[in-house]
């Protein structure tokens, strides 16, 4: 049942641990996907697709979706009295939609998160007024305990050549300050959405200042130094490792098996595990749990986890449950965010019932943990 050797494989290497130490990595905090209500309805009025769950419900996320979350986290205890921890792995930038509109779609401008905060609270006082203040108390309340995930969620190349070229979905989507339902970036290799993405390996060269300048974002942004990173849409090539050290990451969180994108569409497949050294000196951590539970896939996803995170602590591995904000998104429709959160709720609960000695962690917490075992 839910491939019970599967489990059991990715779980058979890797950093070990006699402790129960449960991480819960949700990508996407930061981002604006679907900037209101309004803006998908004026998508869909203009045919554009929603190709995903994303597409439909990832907003920004908003006081509401917060202060629910938090309320959820802090319903439990682990053995050392703390409350469950979210490591949201967050961009600190996104883009600066009115800035494209002055300079007529011609080149690609950002802002930071803050930024983006401020100018949503004046726009949406309802759903944003609060918002930053709620992040800053959830990080200093032990329930956030954010990471880095890039400087944007989006590739600047593609956007500024579709810009360039008038295209008629990015256009509608960036006047509804959006980036979402675009059907393709015109590579075959290359996602809209995955910062990293190239065809020529030489492309790699631009990215460099991304990423240094989106970690010294992230730093004025959250008033922390970053030491673990997950790319966009898990999509980096190793060259850039030793770049990221030199900035203070220590760890690149992913999945088990890897296509590493070798240039003109060659890959080469690569196999992880948590405590893997890799080049540069960056050590490797697997999420080895999936939790997505407003994706419809037939899934029980709590009894899923479950599963999962036995086959973690039979293997005396971390736990770590990979997840995104998706599912605890309620802007566009709260229903979604009812389904996520109860779920969250009740794999908790069910977690702390059946290991009493469990223990929450935020992924910088668990590198540290790595760190100290040679």
């Amino acid at each position: 049942m839910f491939g019970a050797i599967k489990q059991d494989i990715k779980n058979i290497v890797g950093w070990k641990t006699n402790r129960k130490l449960i991480v819960f990595s949700v990508d996407d905090y930061g981002n604006i996907r679907i900037d209101s209500k309004l803006a998908r309805q004026n998508l869909d009025a203009a045919g554009i697709k929603c190709h995903n769950r994303f597409d439909k419900y990832d907003t920004l996320e908003t006081t509401a979706d917060l202060e629910a979350l938090f309320h959820i986290l802090d319903s439990v205890k682990d053995t050392k009295g703390k409350p469950a921890v979210f490591t949201p792995f967050s961009v600190p930038c996104n883009i600066n939609f009115e800035a494209l509109r002055q300079n007529n779609y011609t080149k690609f401008v950002g802002e930071d998160l803050v930024r983006t905060y401020q100018k949503k609270a004046d726009i949406d006082p309802e759903n944003y007024t609060k918002t930053w203040n709620l992040w800053r108390e959830g990080i200093d309340g032990g329930l956030m305990a954010p990471q880095y995930h890039g400087r944007e969620h989006l590739h600047i190349k593609v956007l500024e050549e579709k810009m360039r070229q008038n295209d008629a979905e990015v256009l509608t989507a960036l006047k509804n300050n959006s980036y979402a339902g675009i059907d393709n970036s015109g590579y075959s290799t290359i996602s809209n959405l995955a910062a990293f993405d190239f065809w020529d390996v030489r492309e790699n060269e631009s990215f460099t200042e991304i990423l240094e300048s989106g970690i010294e974002s992230f730093k004025k942004v959250f008033g922390l130094n970053p030491t673990c990173f997950t790319p966009p849409s898990y999509n980096i090539h190793p060259m850039h490792y030793e770049t990221l050290y030199n900035k203070g990451i220590r760890f690149i969180d992913g999945a088990s098996f890897q296509s590493i994108h070798l240039g003109f569409g060659k890959y080469k497949k690569a196999f992880s595990y948590t405590g893997k050294v890799n080049k540069g000196g960056i050590k490797s951590v697997v999420r080895n749990v999936v939790f997505e539970p407003t994706e419809d896939r037939g899934i029980d996803w709590v009894a899923f986890a479950l599963i999962q995170i036995e086959a973690a602590f039979r293997w005396n591995r971390p736990a770590v449950i990979s997840s995104h904000r998706v599912n605890f998104c309620g802007l566009i429709e709260e229903k979604n965010r009812e389904i996520g959160l109860n779920a969250l709720g009740q794999l908790l609960k069910k977690i702390i019932k059946k290991w009493p000695d469990v223990e929450f962690v935020g992924a910088g917490d668990l590198g540290k943990l790595i760190g100290e075992k040679k």
